[in-house]
C-alpha cells in the first residue's frame, strides 16, 4: 500500500508492525487524520467520480495502482484541468521534519502517470492544522527517493523482518507504542551491561577458572 511508505519513513519498526505483524492500535491523531481522510473523499457516491468544481473536475478517493512500483492506494483529491492533473494529499498535522508526506504523495504522481500515460510535475500536501497546502515538486531527487522507499518497502514485506525497537522522541506520538514497546530493547541492554559488569568483577576479585578446580568439580 502507498501509505505504508509514509509508515517506513516515519519509523521502519512501525511499518512493519503494521504491514507484516498486521497490528494496529487508535490514539487522538490517528482518528484525526482518519476523520480528515473521510471529509475529503466525501460521500460514498462521489468516491472515485469527477465533479466540476470552479471550472476545475475534481476526483475523490480515487483508487491507484502501478504494476511497475508494485503498489496500490487510494489519492485523496485529484484535480483535472486540461491535460494537468495534480494529486492532493490531505494531513492533520502540520508539515514533518522528514519527508514522509512527500514520498506518499509522490507514489501517487508515479502511480497516476503510469495509469494515465502522462507527467505530473507537481502536487500539494493540505495540513488541516494550518488549513493551507504546500506545493511539492516531484523533482529527480524525490522520485528516486520514492522509488528506493518502495523497494525497501518490499523486502521489508517479502522477508517478513520486524527491525528491534528503538525509543526516539517520535515514539510518544505513536500509537503502536504500547505494541511496539521502544524501552523493552534499552532495558534489555542495561540488564545485558549490568550482568557482563558484575561477571567481570567476579573474576577480576577470584581470577579465573582452573583446570585443577575444573577436574575437582
Amino acid at each position: 500500500p502507498i501509505s505504508a511508505l509514509q509508515h517506513l519513513i516515519f519509523c521502519e519498526r512501525q511499518c512493519a508492525l503494521i504491514h507484516v505483524e498486521r497490528l494496529w492500535a487508535e490514539n487522538q491523531w490517528t482518528v484525526e487524520g482518519n476523520q480528515l481522510h473521510k471529509k475529503s473523499h466525501g460521500d460514498e457516491n462521489s468516491v472515485g467520480k469527477a465533479f466540476l468544481e470552479n471550472g476545475i473536475h475534481v476526483v475523490r478517493g480515487l483508487h491507484l495502482a502501478s504494476k511497475q512500483i508494485g503498489l496500490v492506494g487510494q489519492a485523496d483529491v485529484v484535480e483535472i484541468e486540461g491535460s494537468r492533473i495534480t494529486p492532493i494529499e490531505y494531513k492533520r498535522g502540520k508539515p514533518k521534519k522528514d519527508n514522509c508526506d512527500t514520498v506518499q504523495l509522490c507514489a501517487q504522481a508515479l502511480c497516476m502517470e503510469e495509469m494515465f500515460k502522462t507527467e505530473i510535475e507537481v502536487g500539494y500536501l493540505f495540513y488541516g492544522k494550518r488549513q493551507r497546502r504546500k506545493q511539492v515538486k516531484f523533482d529527480k531527487i524525490i522520485r528516486e527517493q520514492t522509488l528506493a522507499a518502495a523497494a525497501r518497502l518490499r523486502h521489508l514485506i517479502d522477508k517478513r523482518e520486524t527491525p528491534p525497537a528503538t525509543r526516539m522522541p517520535k515514539c510518544d506520538s505513536c500509537s503502536l507504542e504500547r505494541i511496539c514497546l521502544p524501552d523493552s530493547m534499552r532495558l534489555k541492554t542495561g540488564a545485558a551491561r549490568f550482568i557482563e559488569r558484575s561477571l567481570n568483577s567476579a573474576l577480576e576479585n577470584n581470577g579465573p577458572m582452573t583446570d585443577d578446580v575444573e577436574a575437582q568439580s
